[in-house]
This record gives C-alpha cells, structure tokens and sequence, in this order.
C-alpha cells in the first residue's frame, strides 16, 4: 500500500430529536436521539507513507497533534489490528484534513472525521476488522462515531451507542447557520438538570413505535435551553428560520448550530440567499442523506 492515495468525504450530522433520559454512575448520560447524516463534509485526504503518523490541518484552532480524533482514530485501529492479527496494518500514514464543517457546533464533525479514518483503514486490510470490533473502537473515541460507523438514520440509545435503523425519514432539504459560538459538549451535559428536560414524554410514542416523523410535532432538544445561555443567538436563529417557512427549526446535538427543515431544495436555497441577518454567522443549504 505504499504511496496509496484515499479522498474521503466525511459528513456531518444532525439531531431530529434528543432526549436526555438520565445520568449514568460513570458520568455519561443516557438519551434517545434521532440522527441522521447530511450532505456537509469534511475532506480527509491519507497516504501511505513513510513509518508513522502525520497529521495535517487546515482550520486554525484544531490540534493536528495525538489529541486530534483523526490522529487517535488511526493509532487505535494501527494497535487494535496489530492486537488481533499479529502484524501492523500500515507503516505510516500522512493525513490531510481539510475542515469545513464548524467546531463545536453540534454536527459531529470530530467524530465523522475518526468513523471515516476507521472505516477506511479497515477496507485496505487483507482481514478487516468485523463491525462489531470497529464499533467498540469507534465508543473508545466519542459516543457518536457508532454512528457514523453505521452511516445511516438511526435512533440512538443508551450514550448513543446502541443503533436501530430509523426507515421512511424524509430527505429533507436543510439551511443549517452556525453562529459561531463553540460549545463543549462536555460542559453542556453537565449543566442539565433533569428535572427540567421535556422531550421524553413528549416524544415516547415516536421512540417505542419508530412511527412517522413529525417536524411539526417530534423536534425537540433537551440540550437547547442549556445551550442558548451560553450562546442566545441560537434562538435568534430559531425564530429567524421559522419566518423564514420552515417546516421547524432546532439546535443541533450540543449546539451551537441550528438547522431549519423545507419541503425542497428551492425552498432551503430562498432562505438561505434571504438569511442575512448577521454577517459573522455560517450558513450552509444542505440536505438529509437518507
């Protein structure tokens, strides 16, 4: 595999609904949450080469160092094939991300990155890895990246590990904004109260039956509330989506990004050219990939 090029496109996600069911002894949270991947990338480009690890990026700010997930999602898989079959899987590898979905901002674009690395690494092989070993390694690296492991509309339970694919999703058109408030998701789950979330009772049908989703009726976020003190422009977003003829509006996982589902592409693509109600906010027409 020498000199081997790989231009991989790893997506971003959204939350159609997340609901926060409890707290764990060991700190996580367990939840319910309807997820799905759209069409906003980043683009990771691996090579071969040379006899270890080197991680390039483009986004000022991101770690291209052992504490990037790209970085540690390759060293995980190296170690874990090595583990399992007795020899390494590659020499070196030099990798390139190139970033365009934002940091922090509830669209799992971290944990795309290192699902994509994975997955990647375990196509090359003479022996791949099974999914289930691939899975377990993905947890090692963050709650989301079984997700996107899996690369389809799923319900996620327990930390978000547990997957049941979701069917019938519609492939809504999006216009997505990011007001450029990066938030930790750590810090975000912390600061709930639980007393205080409402979308489990609201959305317990929908979650035991897995019936036909409902944007006027099913989006809900037991992260928001937490979110928009720390970053109100989210709600500003919300509201603006909605004039806008959204079908809905709603933060994205932690936050802070807020997307705004439409019945078509014409649609998403008006309020986007029409979205000019703060300069420094990020905004993307996009579309579930279903």
């Amino acid at each position: 595999m020498a000199d081997l090029t790989l231009d991989l496109l790893s997506p971003a996600k959204i939350n159609l609904f997340l609901s926060v069911t409890g707290r764990r002894p060991d700190g996580y949270h367990e939840l319910a949450s309807l997820m799905a991947c759209i069409d906003l990338y980043d683009r990771i480009v691996l090579t071969y080469t040379g006899h270890d690890i080197r991680l390039a990026c483009n986004a000022p700010g991101v770690p291209a160092d052992e504490s990037n997930l790209v970085y540690r999602a390759a060293a995980l898989y190296r170690n874990a094939y090595r583990e399992r079959r007795g020899h390494l899987p590659f020499a070196g590898l030099a990798i390139q991300l190139h970033k365009t979905i934002p940091v922090g901002a509830g669209l799992g674009g971290g944990s795309s990155n290192a699902a994509t690395i994975l997955k990647a690494l375990n196509n090359q092989v003479p022996m791949p890895l099974r999914p289930a070993h691939l899975a377990a390694l993905g947890l090692q690296l963050g709650a989301d990246v079984p997700f996107f492991l899996h690369g389809e509309p799923a319900l996620a339970t327990g930390i978000g590990e547990q997957l049941a694919p979701w069917t019938g999703l519609p492939a809504y058109s999006l216009v997505v904004v990011y007001p450029g408030c990066s938030l930790a998701t750590g810090e975000i789950y912390r600061s709930l109260n639980l007393r205080l979330t409402n979308c489990e009772k609201k959305l317990k049908g929908i979650v035991l039956n897995q019936g036909i989703f409902d944007a006027a009726v099913h989006l809900c976020n037991d992260l928001e509330s937490v979110a928009m003190r720390r970053c109100p422009d989210i709600a500003l977003i919300k509201k603006e989506l909605n004039r806008l003829g959204a079908l809905g509006a709603l933060m994205s996982g932690s936050g802070s990004s807020v997307f705004g589902l439409f019945t078509s592409a014409d649609e998403a693509r008006n309020a986007r050219l029409r979205f000019t109600a703060h300069a420094e906010w990020q905004v993307f027409q996009t579309k579930v990939i279903v």
